[in-house]
């Protein structure tokens, strides 16, 4: 059992990690801008850090973002970054939020809020002026930590000690939290998935799923952002060890049938899961030898970008493949006609979802990783000259013909066989 003494250091070393760190956000950025010009507004006014970025020091991982909160409305956080020379922007602040830009960088400051009215999608707010309040509005205690730029923490619901024992603790009523806003349920996922060294609470998961109807109410991409955020966030590495969490993501994303498909992997897998894009992660997650995927993108309103992407995957995975599919040179060739990110998206595809290492496969991916296209050496105004051809159809039969066989010859053609090809 670890002793009064190891507790006490662990919990000193971890607080003095933690200050050090917050107090570093204000070297490695420019936020010092900003809690200058929201601190000396006037005398009660105040700019503290919250959330994620609070989460992740404590937790030791890298930050990404740095939200901020103020006791000043949006008017007086516009009115303060105005005076201070600060540019801004106020696509958010029908919720309270501002968006300060400082040399390229963004800062997130929102306002003190409770809520008036909720509805399981959107909640009515109003200003405030209290901390407490601002927090107790808050889904998990280990969100509703903030800190001085000084790395003095306020922590109302005792977020830093769940953060270090693992546990993922609704503030208040577990049921009125969810009813509030139905995405908790996936943030309720994505956190314990990510932080959890404990089982379920089973009264939780009793909630939850009396209210799992209310995920119906929510827009597809709200949804769709938070499985991103599940995803990106390496939350189903071990899936299998955690069939509460599984099931609840089934039952809400039905289509995804290989959940468990970023578990066990070998370290060049591991390597290209970690790399990887969420559009990409999605397809290897949705493609099977039916319609799955097209629903999925169809139900979630996939970007048209991504559904190009994902399609093409899955026509991929739809096609038959023979000895020549994995060839040099039957993939130079796709790369020609469909582009490299394609090819190599189909490569590791393959690798990612093959248990096995397949050094052939490897080496194909890494060859073409740094192979340049080829390029079509016939310029067209060139040949309408040498060959006394005019604009239309003829001709763009006769470069069509000379492109296959340029192609089908390893992306070799003579003057000869120009000559031959152009006419005959």
């Amino acid at each position: 059992m670890e002793s009064l003494i190891d507790k006490f250091f662990s919990r000193t070393s971890n607080l003095d990690y933690v200050t050090q760190n917050i107090k570093k956000i204000s070297i490695d950025t420019e936020v010092d801008k900003l809690f200058n010009a929201i601190n000396s507004y006037s005398d009660e006014s105040e700019l503290r850090y919250v959330g994620g970025c609070i989460r992740k020091i404590i937790n030791k991982e890298k930050i990404d973002d740095i939200d901020l909160a103020t006791n000043l409305t949006p008017d007086d956080v516009s009115q303060a970054l105005k005076k201070n020379n600060i540019n801004f922007y106020e696509t958010g602040i029908e919720h309270g939020t501002i968006t300060a830009v400082i040399n390229n960088q963004k800062f997130e400051i929102t306002s003190l809020r409770k809520d008036v009215v909720t509805d399981g999608r959107h909640a009515k707010i109003e200003f405030s002026k209290d901390w407490k309040e601002d927090a107790s509005r808050r889904d998990f205690s280990i969100n509703s930590i903030y800190s001085d730029k000084e790395g003095n923490l306020f922590d109302p619901y005792e977020g830093r000690k769940d953060i270090l024992a693992g546990k993922i603790k609704f503030i208040g009523d577990a049921e009125k939290r969810i009813k509030e806003d139905y995405l908790r349920i996936l943030r309720y996922v994505r956190f314990f998935l990510k932080y959890s060294k404990n089982k379920h609470d089973p009264r939780i998961l009793k909630k939850i799923k009396i209210n799992l109807e209310g995920i119906k109410n929510l827009s597809s991409e709200r949804l769709l952002d938070e499985l991103r955020k599940i995803i990106r966030s390496n939350g189903l590495e071990h899936i299998s060890k955690d069939k509460e969490s599984a099931e609840l993501l089934r039952l809400i994303f039905p289509q995804i049938l290989k959940m468990n498909s970023f578990e066990k992997l070998n370290e060049i897998s591991k390597k290209i899961y970690l790399e990887a894009d969420f559009s990409f992660l999605l397809a290897v997650m949705i493609i099977d030898k039916t319609d799955n995927a097209d629903y999925f993108m169809y139900k979630f309103n996939i970007s048209k970008k991504d559904q190009k992407r994902i399609k093409y995957l899955d026509n991929f995975y739809k096609s038959k493949v023979n000895k020549n599919t994995f060839t040099e040179k039957n993939l130079v060739k796709k790369l020609y006609f469909d582009g490299k990110e394609s090819v190599l998206d189909i490569l590791n595809f393959k690798i990612l979802t093959n248990k096995k290492i397949d050094q052939n496969i490897i080496d194909l991916k890494n060859m073409l990783a740094n192979k340049d296209l080829p390029k079509f050496p016939i310029e067209t105004k060139n040949l309408m000259q040498e060959y006394d051809l005019v604009e239309g159809k003829t001709l763009g039969k006769k470069l069509k013909l000379l492109e296959e066989f340029w192609v089908n010859n390893d992306f070799n053609i003579s003057k000869d066989q120009i000559n031959r090809i152009v006419r005959n």
